[in-house]
């Protein structure tokens, strides 16, 4: 089976034009185009995914918890996918990790906190990364 077989390729088309038309597209576009563009350049979307979800989060559903945390979720989840395939991204991961903590403590989830925490103290005691920088708003 080729791995491209369920791709849809016009809407990977449509995705590359949006990001690259005139002007600054919405966050919730970038958001979306960088998920269709994750199946078929993971390397290149994933951190820019993981950020963008980030800024969705924030920007958009500050005032919805649930859905700010379901955002942040899906945004662990690209950097933790970004990490497995390139080791010296581990700061992405820490990051993303450290704005999904400060979720959790906003809707005072202490358990999924506490397991975050063990998480990014174990990412930065095997020297991947540093805990206290601020993500780089360009994902790099």
């Amino acid at each position: 089976m080729n791995p491209t077989e369920n791709i849809n390729h016009d809407a990977v088309l449509r995705a590359r034009v949006a990001l690259l038309g005139s002007g600054t597209l919405p966050v919730g576009q970038q958001v979306a185009a960088y998920r269709v563009l994750v199946r078929v350049s993971p390397l290149a979307y994933l951190p820019l995914l993981a950020v963008a979800l980030f800024q969705y989060s924030q920007w958009e559903f500050a005032h919805r918890p649930d859905i700010a945390l379901a955002l942040r979720t899906e945004s662990v989840a690209a950097a933790r996918r970004m990490c497995a395939l390139d080791p010296d991204r581990t700061q992405l991961l820490l990051t993303a990790l450290v704005h999904y903590g400060e979720q959790l403590a906003v809707m005072d989830l202490p358990v999924e906190l506490a397991a975050v925490e063990e998480e990014m103290t174990a990412l930065v005691a095997s020297g991947g990364g540093v805990l206290g920088e601020r993500w780089d708003h360009r994902g790099l």
